[in-house]
């Protein structure tokens, strides 16, 4: 293994619904194919030790850190380096949806997902609490962070990875096929794309995406895992709704060219960021609401 270019594989499959032992049999069985196969970071979707649609299961399917569990994956790291979703539950019973890096036999760091959607099919807002930060954090492949799925759509938070020194983003997701666009492909399929090559151009950082496939509870996941470069270029793409293992080496010598070439990080201007966001934050907490004659 190359530590500047390191194998990066997708583990899209689709996690049994509420059957904890089940998912991590199947997970440790992937760690070993990847091993045998010289990849050397392997990302699971999000809640890929659960599945999905859990409801009034979170509590059940739940794993803290020191679990058995937990301990299984992190001895399963030591070629590979492992990013997975789990239901994590913290020593004061908050339940959290999470996503775990675990490399050389230890826990790495672990990214509690910040914006829970609760609108249309997703409910997660009754069920988990939420994160209140994003870290970017050392590997043996330099500073990488992890979001999870709705993480994405908040255009904040991985800007604020990349400005703690993130190189690649880690995408954990379980996005639904929602909606039909041109050619038969899912509307949201489309604007995902867009999105992760957007995110690779601007911010100058690799880029995985890690989506899960398959049907649960009536809905259907949409897969498409990928590897993108810093250059904004697929790297390699995964099915379309069916299993697979997408599987791309990575330069990591190519986010270091790119930010030559293009210095948005050099001339991110952060204390004009930080000045704009509290003047915002007081405009909004000092606007009345419509009738508000307070």
């Amino acid at each position: 293994m190359s530590e500047t270019r390191p194998r990066i594989r997708c583990a899209q499959f689709a996690p049994a619904l509420a059957d904890v032992a089940a998912n991590l049999d199947r997970m440790l069985e992937m760690i070993r194919d990847a091993e045998k196969d010289g990849v050397d970071l392997i990302a699971f979707p999000e809640l890929a030790l659960t599945g999905y649609a859990m409801r009034d299961l979170v509590t059940e399917c739940a794993v803290g850190l020191d679990s058995p569990e937990i301990r299984a994956l992190r001895e399963a790291s030591g070629k590979v380096s492992v990013a997975f979703g789990f239901v994590e539950e913290t020593p004061e019973h908050l339940f959290f949806n999470s996503a775990a890096y675990v490399e050389r036999g230890e826990v790495v760091h672990v990214h509690r997902k910040v914006q829970l959607p609760t609108y249309g099919l997703f409910e997660e807002g009754r069920y988990f609490a939420a994160g209140e930060n994003v870290r970017a954090f050392p590997t043996r492949f330099g500073r990488l962070a992890m979001l999870i799925c709705e993480d994405a759509w908040h255009l904040p938070l991985p800007y604020l990875a990349a400005v703690d020194g993130a190189a690649g983003l880690l995408f954990l997701t379980a996005s639904p096929t929602r909606g039909v666009g041109e050619g038969g492909k899912a509307k949201n399929t489309e604007s995902w794309e867009r999105l992760l090559l957007t995110y690779a151009g601007a911010l100058k950082v690799f880029v995985v995406f890690a989506n899960r496939c398959g049907f649960e509870d009536g809905v259907g996941f949409w897969g498409g895992s990928r590897v993108v470069t810093a250059g904004g270029e697929i790297a390699v793409l995964g099915d379309y709704h069916g299993e697979d293992f997408p599987t791309a080496e990575i330069d990591l010598d190519q986010v270091r060219q790119e930010r030559i070439q293009n210095p948005m990080h050099r001339d991110e201007r952060l204390p004009l960021v930080i000045a704009e966001l509290e003047r915002a934050q007081r405009l909004r907490r000092s606007d009345p609401a419509p009738g508000d004659s307070s």
